[in-house]
């Protein structure tokens, strides 16, 4: 089942589902023992599996270590943590002769309308790393994608995350998610005109602002600048779109006009 973006209060929330062909023991074994989740998961993780417990993240390449703390556990149903204020479940149902295993990932750091941003990125993210957890389960090799591009694409679209929105004050502002790219790397790829904005944040990443007056045909504008959006964030995978064919110009204008985004 592919991820859903929700809101729980203000907070998005990330689920994602996997019907699994194994007793709940096996799959609960697979997400909380160190040794199996170094098959799966992207970071190594020491746990102390109890509530309350710490549970450390090293990520590869990294010398730092992250520290979270263990919210729930109860074997085979239920493990909780909470990490960087995000809080990750992983829930465990029987099902027929295999398992539900049901994940949820709220997003509890800063501002909801930022930490939303990264719902694309974190949800491929998932999306694969679930799929890994499935073949190591089921005793297959996992080869990790090699192109994350179209796969975050795909979630941004489907999440209203690479729509523009008109302010209050008349300004047209989009906000786009670029992971975790170094400024340096990301500046010379930015149109050469005015209201581009690169922000970098510890926790958050990396996102583009975009800002500009709105002019006298809004749909038109924000369909031209979402072009220029999705070229740019393109050009940070390496990877080179070629401009809009009309149809898809004409199809986003009316999007714009019939779906007005209010920020």
């Amino acid at each position: 089942m592919p991820a859903k973006l929700q809101t729980d209060g203000e907070r998005p929330v990330l689920r994602l589902e996997r019907r699994l062909k194994h007793a709940p023991d096996k799959v609960w074994h697979a997400i909380t023992d160190p040794a199996e989740l170094a098959q799966w998961f992207p970071a190594k993780v020491d746990v102390e599996l109890r509530a309350g417990g710490a549970i450390r993240f090293t990520f590869p390449g990294e010398d730092s270590t992250t520290t979270g703390q263990v919210v729930t556990v109860d074997p085979p149903r239920e493990f909780t943590f909470v990490w960087n204020d995000d809080t990750l479940r992983w829930l465990i149902s029987p099902d027929g002769d295999g398992s539900l295993l049901e994940f949820t990932h709220t997003f509890g750091r800063g501002d909801p309308a930022i930490a939303k941003l990264a719902g694309g990125r974190t949800a491929a993210g998932w999306d694969v790393c679930l799929d890994a957890l499935a073949a190591r389960l089921a005793g297959q090799d996992f080869e990790q994608p090699q192109q994350w591009h179209e796969r975050m694409v795909s979630y941004v679209e489907e999440f209203g995350l690479a729509d523009g929105e008109v302010l209050d004050d008349g300004t047209i502002r989009f906000r786009r998610d670029l992971g975790w790219k170094p400024l340096d790397e990301l500046r010379p790829l930015l149109p050469d005109e005015p209201g581009w904005q690169l922000v970098h944040d510890p926790r958050e990443g990396t996102r583009v602002e975009f800002t500009e007056p709105a002019g006298d045909d809004v749909p038109a504008q924000l369909a031209r600048r979402h072009e220029q959006l999705d070229r740019l964030f393109a050009a940070t995978h390496g990877v080179t779109l070629p401009g809009w064919p009309p149809e898809r110009v004409e199809a986003v204008k009316k999007h714009y006009a019939e779906h007005p985004t209010q920020g």
